[in-house]
């Protein structure tokens, strides 16, 4: 590896590779078409950030050399980090893509040029529709968390990525999962491909760092579960995954109302609200986050000592990107699941799958005994953290940057109207606020207020055949 790029990871005291690593880095180096398979949280970003700054000129003629191709907006942000950290001793051009951001200072970044574009799909599609994202010069493509772009339905427009850069290039695919369409996806685009697997075949797919606790649970009951679970003895930074957007919500918010730092993450916030809650997290000045999914994947935090199904995950891939947000990069870390009666079938199927002894999860209550001992919580805690402890920012004291969302409409913002009303039933124009004009007497529709301000009337006036019909004269023939 080259000098600068080793003593700028050592400057975050990233020294020893990991298996992943050992393994991707030198074949990478040699022009190898790479297949990467790793668990989740075991370092497989680092596998080909290294060999990309190896391989590309910085800065270069302001054209793409390297782009990487990830599913989430969190996981762009991530990997974009992770870029900048390893390549600061050089200078290296460093774009994020992804939507939820205003198109223009990505514009204005690709006409300054850059030299790795960091993106998702659609949005990388755009810009290269606008002939703003030129791929002609890119060396090395990566298609990092390819099971999770499966998942999403991102494979048609990744090949449609994939047709735009040339044909002669290196080619790298990272995924903690290798199902086939993935597999079909490599075979078709990866020259004569290395598969490079961390683990051994008969290995757990979970991380043995991590300690696993299933119970289950009654929904009431949750609230005043989770509230003893994050008064456990050492307990860092946790994340609570949860299934629907408004239960995120929901739970957050409880949590707050019971004296607990927390901020929620999902899919209808705006990009703006999102990133706040990620930044708050990650300064420590709340220490729990509540998300769905969208968070799974791309938050790499280190701290985080807890994470928490609130409910049965959909399946084993999604149980397994879930608990890897803690127990990363070798640290412990305690995953707890919560297991409703009706999902007993479900958390069957999961357990089977990766062979985990928890067939049948004991029943558990926010008083049960077990519970204390088994995730080290003083038994003298209760449903409210302690005023004394309360010692988080929030997240209000992290601000919301304006990033100049598109097709988001603001919390407090209406749903857009043509016009308005006021008291009296008359249209007021929305952009100046005054009555809007009426349509002339004569017309079609107008009305006509009494003489004593009694209220108008509507005339209206027959047609035949969606022309005007003259009313009949009194002394005329019908």
């Amino acid at each position: 590896m080259a000098d600068d790029i080793v003593a700028a990871l050592a400057d975050h005291q990233i020294v020893n590779p990991f298996p992943i690593q050992a393994l991707s880095i030198p074949l990478a180096l040699k022009d190898h078409d790479l297949i990467g398979q790793a668990r989740t949280g075991t370092g497989k970003t680092m596998g080909f950030t290294v060999p990309t700054l190896q391989k590309i000129d910085a800065p270069g003629d302001g054209r793409p050399q390297a782009l990487v191709v990830v599913p989430t907006r969190e996981l762009a942000v991530q990997v974009t980090n992770d870029v900048k950290m390893a390549g600061k001793r050089r200078e290296v051009r460093v774009l994020t893509v992804y939507g939820g951001r205003a198109y223009e200072p990505q514009l204005e970044a690709l006409k300054k040029g850059v030299d790795v574009v960091v993106g998702t799909p659609g949005r990388l599609l755009d810009l290269a529709g606008q002939r703003a994202l030129d791929l002609s010069q890119v060396k090395v493509l990566v298609l990092d968390e390819a099971d999770k772009m499966l998942d999403l339905g991102f494979l048609p427009d990744v090949e449609r990525i994939v047709a735009l850069v040339p044909q002669k290039r290196q080619t790298m695919l990272f995924s903690a999962t290798m199902p086939g369409p993935v597999i079909t996806l490599a075979r078709r685009y990866l020259e004569h491909p290395t598969h490079v697997r961390a683990e051994a075949p008969d290995e757990s797919a979970t991380v043995p760092t991590t300690s696993q606790f299933v119970y289950r649970t009654h929904q009431m009951d949750k609230p005043e579960l989770v509230a003893r679970i994050l008064q456990a003895d050492g307990r860092g930074l946790a994340m609570i995954f949860t299934r629907y957007k408004r239960q995120a919500d929901k739970i957050a918010a409880d949590l707050a109302d019971r004296g607990f730092a927390a901020a929620a993450v999902h899919g209808d916030l705006g990009q703006g609200s999102r990133e706040q809650a990620v930044r708050a997290f990650r300064n420590g000045k709340v220490d729990v986050l509540v998300a769905t999914d969208v968070a799974a994947r791309g938050i790499d935090i280190p701290g985080v000592t807890h994470v928490l199904n609130y409910e049965c995950p959909e399946n084993e891939d999604t149980y397994l990107h879930r608990i890897g947000r803690t127990g990363r990069a070798g640290e412990t870390g305690t995953a707890i699941t919560f297991v409703d009666w009706e999902d007993g079938y479900r958390w069957g199927m999961i357990n089977k799958a990766l062979d985990l002894p928890f067939a049948e999860p004991e029943e558990t209550y926010s008083t049960s005994p077990h519970l204390f001992s088994e995730l080290e919580i003083p038994t003298t805690v209760t449903g409210r953290l302690p005023r004394a402890q309360r010692t988080r920012a929030g997240l209000e004291a992290e601000e919301v940057e304006d990033l100049g969302e598109t097709g988001r409409r603001k919390p407090d913002d209406p749903k857009p109207r043509s016009r308005s009303r006021d008291r009296s039933g008359a249209g007021r124009d929305r952009s100046t606020g005054a009555p809007a004009k009426r349509a002339e007497s004569g017309a079609a529709g107008a009305t006509t207020g009494g003489a004593d301000g009694s209220a108008p009337r509507r005339r209206r006036r027959r047609t035949r055949g969606g022309a005007p019909a003259e009313r009949p004269r009194p002394d005329s023939p019908a």
